[in-house]
């Protein structure tokens, strides 16, 4: 099971990595959080090697900027582009 993880990994930074670059961090943000936290989040922009995702409230920025720096490193492997940092938005 787990070669089969491995190969789907593959599969995916391969993929992000072949569509234009300043949309890569975008695209890989799903991939890097999950599923039940993509669901509830979204990836705004980035500029200047920052990613903004949009939040719920300030509760889930508080939760999710605890886990940024896992987020940050999966991105990075993920994506074409280098991120610096993940902002955290509360949605208006």
């Amino acid at each position: 099971m787990n070669r089969a993880a491995d190969s789907l990994e593959t599969i995916v930074v391969k993929a992000l990595r072949r569509g234009p670059a300043r949309e890569s961090a975008l695209l890989a943000w799903p991939f890097a959080c999950g599923s039940a936290v993509a669901e509830r989040t979204r990836a705004l922009s980035f500029s200047d090697g920052i990613l903004r995702v949009e939040v719920a409230d300030a509760e889930w920025r508080r939760e999710l900027a605890n886990l940024a720096p896992r987020y940050l490193a999966l991105i990075n492997k993920y994506s074409a582009v280098s991120v610096k940092r993940i902002e955290f938005v509360v949605k208006n």
